[in-house]
């Protein structure tokens, strides 16, 4: 073998070295810059009600069929796996959902507290992290039928949860998924969502001893690195993710206007008017006022002869015929003849029969 084709051997074998690398290349989709927007609780709350344990509730969560989160916390291009863990104490139970974001570390999402009353009333809150959702960003839950995780909290088959799984060690139905742009993450998500159930917004937590459990369990790593991208720095003007889509959906309200505004014409352009504005116009107006002529000579108290008044009724016209077919005059059709007929002219005198007289 020459020189010749060992060089084109060696470059054809780079070439495709090359060509695969290329394919390897992880290319990362635009992401919604807001992290609250790439986890809908309220979806988290719906699938809480419709699993049977914690375990379940963790595999659905991260299910790569249904695709509930969208959060990609470490930017490494793949969807952050969400691993869920149970604290209890009595009556109490709280969930919490972390985000595995690397080797021991972790970020809180949110937690889900359990909560039992003395009535033997369960009430269910789904509460997001203040640095992702900001202050008091709670969701409670109405659910139409009880849950049959209710029963298995207070069953004799509860066993407390903590996810075994942790970085590069997860379970075997498990594959990443890279996120997707924030509105066809909520068209395709809002789909899981039970339509029966209802979702109320609070800025109350009930349990005080929920949030002395969530600190043994709380994890900030990512709030840590990057303590300028917390919600409140984000978003000076609102206090959480609910009061930031509400003033996004009255700006939008705002935007679009009427079809009553299009109909009166209060639809604006958006630019600012000068105070001083008057509309173009033919008419000699000055100072806004019209001068009105009088007329001298006419009577202060003039009185109407109404009687002699000619009518007001309009006038109306026979309209003339213009078709080429045109109906035969009826018998009673006047000519502009005389009303009253002439008399007929006396008749001719007619000659005598009698013979005339013969000449003798």
């Amino acid at each position: 073998m020459n020189t010749y084709t060992l060089k084109i051997i060696v470059y054809l074998l780079l070439f495709q070295v090359g060509f695969l690398h290329a394919q390897d290349v992880t290319t990362v989709n635009a992401v919604d810059s807001e992290i609250s927007k790439n986890l809908d609780l309220e979806v988290v709350a719906a699938l809480f009600g419709d699993c049977e344990n914690l375990e379940e509730f963790e595999e659905k969560l991260n299910d790569p069929h249904k695709k509930i989160t969208n959060l990609d916390l470490n930017k490494d291009g793949e969807v952050d796996y969400l691993r869920v863990i149970d604290t209890s104490k009595k009556n109490t139970h709280v969930i919490t959902i972390q985000a595995v974001l690397g080797e021991n570390k972790f970020q809180d999402v949110a937690t889900i507290d359990v909560v039992k009353d003395n009535k033997g009333e369960t009430s269910v809150q789904v509460v997001g992290d203040v640095y992702i959702y900001g202050t008091n960003y709670i969701i409670e839950p109405v659910y139409v039928h009880q849950p049959v995780i209710y029963v298995w909290f207070w069953g004799p088959y509860y066993n407390p949860w903590y996810s075994p799984y942790y970085w590069h060690h997860y379970p075997p139905y498990y594959k990443p998924w890279r996120p997707r742009p924030v509105h066809y993450y909520h068209k395709d998500v809002r789909i899981h969502v039970n339509k029966k159930t209802t979702y109320r917004y609070t800025s109350v937590r009930r349990s005080n001893k929920a949030i002395n459990m969530q600190k043994k369990v709380h994890k900030n790593d990512y709030a840590k690195q990057y303590p300028n991208q917390s919600f409140n720095k984000r978003h000076k003007e609102v206090v959480n993710a609910s009061h930031l889509n509400t003033s996004n959906n009255k700006a939008k309200v705002q935007q679009q206007p009427t079809t009553k505004d299009k109909k009166e014409g209060k639809v604006t352009t958006g630019q600012k008017v000068q105070k001083d504005w008057k509309p173009a116009s033919n008419n000699k107006i000055k100072n806004n006022s019209v001068k009105v002529p009088t007329q001298k000579n006419q009577p202060k108290n003039k009185v109407v002869d109404t009687k002699n008044k000619p009518s007001t009724k309009p006038v109306t016209r026979p309209q003339n015929n213009t078709s080429y077919q045109q109906k035969k005059p009826s018998n009673n059709t006047n000519y502009n003849r005389p009303t009253t007929r002439p008399k007929p002219a006396s008749p001719r005198p007619t000659p005598s029969r009698s013979m005339p007289s013969r000449r003798r």
